[in-house]
């Protein structure tokens, strides 16, 4: 039986005419497929406390994806994270942890944003008599999700790609991906959610197709420890 794989149109956005027609692709035909890994996002709502942490990129969407993918680029957007007195080695695991990103999969781009802290006053869950609000430092990281845009884009107008697959749930990606939909409708679009069952409604209108990362696929999903060819191991704490 033939192997069909329907690449679905998405809703037309008030937002703009940013749908286009789907397309039929038949089992064999390959597309050149590019992937934007918001990386903090990943990490958050897939591999936070689990012990899943050494994630190899190429193996998780190898599997996520259909055969007819050809991934021929991953770009990872993060930020460096500063250790604290409670984690002093915070920093030396991330920073391990894309050296062997790097190491190991020659298709993988790293791209940096930055972190912003500042003073700001936050109300008390529990005020007291004359107080109601504290004083906090609020650390965001800034840069990632604009970088990504900025690449998804770009990668766009260069033909870097035929599908561009988006591995986020941040709702300010869908302008971008609703611009790559305008411009270049024979391009295709998907969504990995980096949450099973919790998807931007944002980033849905304008993405081809969806895929779930499942949890149970994470454990066959892992970096070699070491990297072959060098001395790059699993922090022993994840």
């Amino acid at each position: 039986m033939l192997d069909l794989e329907i690449v679905a149109p998405p809703k037309v956005s008030t937002l703009g005419r940013g749908a286009s027609f789907g397309r039929l692709l038949l089992f064999g035909d390959m597309m050149k497929t590019a992937i934007y890994v918001d990386g903090f996002n990943l990490y958050y709502r897939t591999v936070r406390g689990t012990p899943h942490k050494w994630l190899d990129l190429r193996a998780i969407f190898a599997k996520v994806l259909k055969p007819s993918h050809e991934i021929v680029l991953i770009k990872y957007f993060t930020a460096l994270v500063s250790s604290m007195p409670q984690d002093p080695y915070k920093t030396l695991r991330q920073k391990t942890y894309l050296r062997a990103l790097l190491s190991y999969a020659p298709e993988i781009k790293i791209h940096y944003g930055h972190f912003l802290s500042h003073e700001v006053k936050a109300p008390l869950a529990r005020p007291v008599a004359g107080k109601a609000y504290e004083t906090i430092i609020k650390t965001e990281e800034k840069g990632s999700d604009v970088n990504l845009a900025v690449h998804l884009l770009n990668d766009a107008w260069l033909d870097h790609y035929d599908c561009a697959v988006v591995v986020s749930n941040d709702s300010d990606l869908a302008e971008a991906m609703r611009l790559v939909r305008l411009h270049h409708p024979s391009k295709i679009i998907g969504l990995v959610s980096p949450e099973e069952g919790r998807t931007s409604k944002q980033l849905k209108i304008h993405a081809n197709f969806i895929r779930p990362i499942r949890k149970s696929v994470l454990a066959a999903c892992q970096l070699p420890s070491p990297i072959p060819g060098t001395s790059i191991c699993k922090p022993a704490s994840w």
